[in-house]
């Protein structure tokens, strides 16, 4: 479903009045922050007034980033166009979006942290909300996009990013870059895979004009998932990664395990006690550099395999199956790599194995 032009009908906040806006799935309005403000709207670097930026509505100190804008001795990077936003202490970015009752989404923004060490970020789609920490940065160039998934329980819904920080400078805020949503579709079990969503084709808006990937944030911090029937588990995130960028051992899309145990993915599939099942899936590098010796663990219930892998860091994959028999009517699948590995041009960025193609299958006769 990715690729498809999905139709959104977007009700925003207008400089001066209420205006409806269509769009395909991708973009927000004004979502990459190149339409500016006026300049009578702006105070140096900061907007001021509530509709100030074009498309948003504004709350508490808000700035307005060029490309290449320097702070002290820092430079400011913005990775898509020329233009990002800064949040100040307690400062948000609001945007009313008119959604499908009922339907899921997913979210995903660019951030860079700046000066501070401890930043976190409030998504709120009303009802729904969720804290995605930033302490880890994934990317040596200092920018991660984020995936936050939500069902839209009510229409219209008021879509906020929010800095909660209390920083004594208030210009140490997250910078945020290149808004996007899509649609999310509730994958199910088949005759060919018990297992949901197993080649990840079905996960959040992935830019096409970054190289980073989508990182989805642990469960803990996100009640409905990015990726359709997978939780995230533990402490650290996982990346979403796609063929353009990376390489897949299978469709279009992939994960890749950048936190060793940190970071694991997992499902609970229904199986009958007593029978006998296959779980076969990749191991491969996303061809990024990320060299070295891997292992991944699989799980299913109380079984497990260990997975060698010898990254060249150049692409390609190995195929693995663990055998066993289920011991309840629900069994817990579950991934993870035993080890943190380093980009092998960049000792700054996390990476690690990729992991694509799962299936579970029943054997027959058993």
């Amino acid at each position: 479903m990715r690729g498809a032009a999905v139709l959104l009908s977007v009700l925003l906040f207008a400089t001066t009045c209420h205006s409806v806006f269509s769009f395909v799935e991708g973009l927000v309005e004004n979502g990459n922050f190149e339409l500016s403000p006026k300049q009578s709207d702006m105070k140096g670097t900061e907007m001021i007034g509530r509709y100030a930026l074009p498309k948003w509505e504004i709350s508490g100190f808000v700035e307005y980033i060029k490309a290449g804008q320097k702070q002290g001795d820092m430079l400011l990077v913005v990775p898509e166009g020329a233009y990002a936003v800064r949040l100040g202490n307690e400062a948000s970015i609001k945007q009313r979006l008119n959604l499908t009752k009922g339907m899921y989404y997913s979210i995903t923004f660019s951030a860079a942290r700046t000066c501070a060490q401890e930043e976190t970020l409030n998504i709120s789609v009303s009802p729904e909300w969720g804290v995605l920490p930033m302490q880890t940065m994934y990317s040596s160039n200092g920018w991660d996009s984020y995936a936050w998934a939500f069902k839209a329980l009510i229409s219209p819904v008021e879509f906020v990013i929010h800095n909660p920080g209390v920083e004594e400078d208030p210009a140490c805020g997250p910078l945020i870059d290149s808004v996007a949503i899509t649609y999310l579709y509730p994958p199910r079990p088949t005759n060919k895979n018990i297992v949901k969503n197993g080649g990840f084709e079905e996960g959040p808006y992935v830019f096409p004009n970054t190289t980073w990937g989508v990182l989805i944030p642990p469960n803990i911090e996100d009640k409905h998932s990015p990726l359709p029937g997978w939780m995230v588990e533990s402490l650290k995130a996982v990346k979403y990664i796609d063929v353009e960028h990376f390489s897949v051992p299978q469709g279009r899309r992939a994960v890749e395990l950048v936190a060793g145990k940190e970071s694991a993915i997992a499902q609970v599939a229904r199986t009958v006690i007593g029978k006998t099942y296959t779980l076969s899936f990749a191991v491969g590098d996303a061809s990024n550099s990320c060299e070295g010796s891997m292992v991944v663990e699989a799980f299913a219930g109380k079984d497990t395999l260990k997975v060698p892998y010898e990254s060249k860091g150049k692409g390609g994959f190995k195929r693995a199956v663990l055998k066993f028999v289920a011991v309840s009517t629900r069994t817990r699948i579950m991934f993870y790599s035993t080890f943190y590995t380093m980009r092998s041009d960049d000792f700054s960025s996390l990476c690690g194995p990729v992991i694509d193609d799962i299936k579970l299958l029943s054997l027959h006769g058993t």
